[in-house]
């Protein structure tokens, strides 16, 4: 595993010797990795390769751990829930509200850590704030119901930033998103200057969303380090079986990133 140091204090700091599954065997083993304020780090890997596990390790969901997680060098599992919940804020892969909810009720749900410790007035003005920093001014008396997936999406963002949190983390936050709505969230989410570990599936964002990219394979860490460094064939072959390679744009002549299956076309 290769590592890339960073001589700003990290946000969050993980070292994870070994997580045990709640039934025994090991999920995670051997990931180390800061994430500095501000940083955007990308978790990729296939499917069962211990990403969504990593979020939940970080919050506390899951304890069996031989290691420790800490945010702004104090331990996570030193922290009441509700410290947690005033520095960190999940964007999970399968949200379920009421629908029933307005856009704005569901998006002040954010901001129930805060509840006793600023004036009505504050708590309102920063609802609105994420409302309008996600566009959906036009939509806050909406029912969720009358949403579209991606407008949801959005609101779902929106919910997370009325936290005031100094970590996010998102699980998959482009699902059910066209490619156009995948980029505009996550450029979104870039402009925050928040402290993000998001767990991605589409390669293709990576480069223009991450500063950093952890890879996982089978709930280990294989490497950790720039985008441009992450995403080769050297390490996405034996991990997807992809390979990676760069050409001019036509029109631009910015280098863009192609992944492909070899043989896949043949």
């Amino acid at each position: 595993m290769t590592t890339c140091c960073t001589s700003i204090e990290p946000v969050l700091s993980v070292n994870i010797a070994s997580l045990l599954r709640p039934g025994g065997g090991e999920l995670l083993a051997d990931i180390h990795f800061n994430a500095a304020e501000g940083e955007c780090l990308a978790v990729i890997g296939p499917n069962g390769s211990g990403k969504t596990s990593l979020l939940r390790a970080i919050v506390q969901e899951l304890t069996s751990l031989d290691g420790d997680i800490r945010l702004f060098g104090r331990s996570v599992c030193a922290l009441t829930r509700q410290q947690r919940a005033q520095q960190i804020a999940v964007l999970a892969q399968n949200d379920t509200p009421d629908m029933r909810l307005a856009l704005e009720d569901y998006v002040a749900l954010g901001r129930i850590p805060h509840a006793r410790e600023v004036s009505r007035h504050e708590h309102e003005a920063i609802v609105t704030r994420a409302i309008n920093d996600t566009g959906l001014q036009k939509l806050r008396k909406r029912s969720l119901a009358a949403l579209s997936g991606g407008e949801r999406q959005r609101a779902a963002l929106a919910r997370v930033l009325a936290q005031s949190p100094k970590l996010v983390l998102l699980d998959e936050p482009t699902n059910h998103l066209d490619p156009h709505g995948r980029v505009e969230l996550l450029s979104l989410v870039k402009r925050q200057g928040i402290t993000v570990v998001a767990v991605l599936h589409d390669l293709s964002l990576i480069e223009s969303f991450a500063d950093r990219v952890l890879l996982l394979s089978h709930g280990r860490a294989v490497t950790w380090d720039v985008p441009e460094r992450v995403l080769v064939s050297e390490w996405l072959y034996p991990v997807f079986g992809l390979t990676s390679f760069t050409v001019p744009h036509p029109g631009t002549g910015k280098a863009v990133r192609i992944f492909e299956v070899p043989g896949y076309a043949q």
